[in-house]
Order: C-alpha cells, then structure tokens, then sequence
C-alpha cells in the first residue's frame, strides 16, 4: 500500500506540472508533446495542418504586400486598401476618397499554399474581411462569395469553420427565437492550427505515464494509428475533408480518433464516389470513390500522406508512392512520349480542377478566376485534361 501511494503521489505531481488546457482535464497541449517529439513537432509546424489558421503578425502580414498591389478597384468610386496604421494593419474602404469602413487584420485561415483569407473581431463575433490573397495571382482578390458590386465587412465566421482551421473555441450559444440562434466565441481561447491531440486524441495520461515510466518505449494511453480500422483511419481524415453539404449533427471538436463520424455528421447523397463532389474539401469521399481505394482493402489517405511531414508540391515524392503499388502499370506510346513518368504521375491522374463551390474576382475583369484544387478522384482522365 505505501508503494501504492508512492506510485500515485509521483504520477499526481506530474499531472499538476502539465500546462493547462481549455478543453479540459484530459488534455496536455501541443507545448508538452514537443519535448518529447521534437522532430515531428517541428516538421509538423511547418505542414498545412499546422499553419490552418494562426493571429495575424503584422511583420509577417506585411511581407506579403508590395505597395504596388496593396488595394482592390470596384470601380471609380470605390476600392478597399490594406493599410499599416498605428493600432495594426487594416482593410479600409474607401468611397469617392473617403475613408468609410475600417476593420483590423485579427486572424489568418490558409497555409498560404492556395490563399489567405482573413477575420476581425468586433466584441466576441467573428467577421471575415473583403479581401483575400491568392497564390496563383500573388495579389489580393474579392474573398470568396463575396459581392463584386462593393465593398463587404459583415460575413459572419462562426465555430463551424473554426472546427476544421483550428482545434478548438470556446462557445456560447443562445436561442434567441424558435429559428434564430446567436453564438459567440471567446477570442482567447482559441487553440489555432490542427495540433496533436485534435488527430491522436488526448495526451495528458499519455505523457504521465511516460515520464514515469521512461524505460517503456511503446506508446501508451494515446492513438496509435495502425491499430485503428480502415473506416477509422478515414472517419479521423474525415471530420475535416468529407465534403461541404454535410450537416452537423454535434460538434467535431468532440471527436477522437476511434469514434463513429457517422454520429458526428449527417452524409450527404453523394455516398461513395456517386455524384459529381466538389474538389474543394471533398477529399475523402472522392479518394473512396476511386478504383485504387476500392480494389485495396487497406488503403487509406495514410497510404499517401504523412501528416507530420511538410511536402506539399513534391509531385516526384507523391508519384514514388504511386509506384509502390503500380510498378508493373503500362502507358501508352503516346503517354511515354510526354516525358519521365516515374517523377510525376499526379498531375495526370490526379489533375487540379475548378472548385464549383469557390472562385474569386480579381480588379478589372468581369469573369470570375477559378480556383483550382488536386483532384483526390485517383483515375484514366481524356487526354486532353489538364
């Protein structure tokens, strides 16, 4: 009984020198994985998932900028400028050279690969600012479904959207009538980016355990991936990338790796690769519509992708992939007249499409600009896809 308490007593004085987290007891924060995976946390900081969503810098912010590309021309009478004041960097509108609206750069959503868009607090709501920068333009543009008419500051950013460019935010949700509910958030406590313990679950115990018992080298009390399902695997990927028409049934900020996303989300019709899903977070339904995933029986987005390293672009890594199970596959004399396919088989089987579902204004045209996203439908496109 007094080694009992010993054991406790030690294991209790860990736990109390754990930082806090705001979601609760079980939780440990990314801060506390990085002193025993430094590597992965270092790599990982750096990979999409990690940068989703972060406050905005405003050294970094004006990086981005150059003053020759700083404003956005509706038309003669109106623009909207980003402009460094005292208080921090803003989106002002101006109309016939006046400044009328005004809201600060609060929060970044994007890892930059494709665009930033941004946020502003105004009390405990979240608002999404006008102007979004695009990659493909280098440039700012109308962010997305926004008027082209003029200048828009109030497109509410609720908790849904935090759900997969964050990992957590405090909520409070009051029903204002029979139809009309009203939620605020709590800018403090946002946790920004995907962390650790949003894809493997809660850690604190994980780590007491660890620090007491560091001769053991198989990991405890955490989500050790290739114990889990195939459905499971792809129910983790899929809380943030199984489509844009699913409804929430409760919120994924609940979800740990091994629960049912079928108790989280109501699917939608298209099902198993049936219909016509959008490229823009439809990954997962279109990888499993796919004849790679449906000929494999343990294929899953892990097959290709590793979370914790950052090598977004490296067409020739992803392709080796391929190989590893298509080393025997046949092209056509036509397709080998193209050139090495050993160092990029994506662009042909996994091509950049238009989003249906996003597009964005550039100043000075009258068409909308697509906006193109890695197709994850793995198949034979027409030759004449691009």
């Amino acid at each position: 009984m007094a080694i009992a308490i010993v054991i406790l007593s030690r294991c209790m004085n860990v736990a109390d020198q754990l930082p806090k987290d705001i979601r609760g007891e079980a939780y440990t924060g990314a801060a506390t994985c990085i002193k025993c995976h430094k590597d992965l946390s270092s790599s990982y900081a750096h990979s999409a998932h990690g940068l989703t969503s972060k406050p905005v810098v405003d050294a970094a912010l004006l990086k981005i900028f150059a003053p020759d590309s700083n404003s956005f021309t509706f038309d003669p009478h109106q623009k909207v400028v980003i402009e460094k004041r005292d208080s921090g960097i803003f989106q002002v509108a101006y109309r016939d050279g006046k400044a009328v609206r005004a809201q600060k750069f609060d929060i970044q959503f994007g890892s930059g690969e494709k665009a930033y868009t941004y946020t502003y607090w105004q009390g405990k709501k979240m608002y999404e600012l006008p102007l979004s920068y695009f990659a493909a333009i280098r440039n700012w543009a109308i962010s997305p479904g926004f008027p082209k008419q003029t200048f828009y500051y109030d497109r509410a950013i609720t908790s849904r959207c935090l759900e997969c460019h964050a990992s957590y935010v405090e909520k409070k949700v009051t029903q204002k009538s029979a139809f009309v509910m009203d939620e605020e958030m709590e800018r403090g406590s946002i946790i920004y980016g995907i962390d650790c313990e949003r894809c493997h679950g809660p850690g604190k115990q994980h780590v007491v355990f660890h620090t007491e018992n560091p001769e053991e080298k198989t990991a405890k009390f955490i989500t050790i991936y290739k114990t889990l399902s195939r459905k499971q695997k792809m129910d983790v990927c899929g809380v943030c990338h199984s489509g844009n028409t699913l409804v929430a049934q409760r919120s994924v900020f609940g979800f740990e790796p091994g629960d049912d996303l079928d108790a989280y989300y109501s699917q939608d019709f298209v099902g198993f690769g049936g219909g016509n899903p959008d490229v823009h977070g439809n990954q997962t339904t279109m990888l499993m519509g796919s004849n790679c995933y449906r000929k494999s029986e343990n294929m899953t987005c892990q097959s290709c992708h590793n979370t914790h390293e950052n090598i977004k672009g490296n067409l020739s890594i992803y392709s080796q992939r391929c190989i590893s199970c298509h080393q025997t596959t046949k092209h056509s004399p036509a397709t080998l007249a193209k050139g090495s396919l050993t160092t990029n088989c994506i662009d042909c089987h996994m091509p950049k499409e238009p989003s249906k579902l996003i597009t964005f204004q550039q100043a000075g045209k009258d068409h909308l600009s697509a906006y193109m996203l890695r197709s994850h439908h793995i198949a034979i496109y027409p030759v004449n896809k691009k």
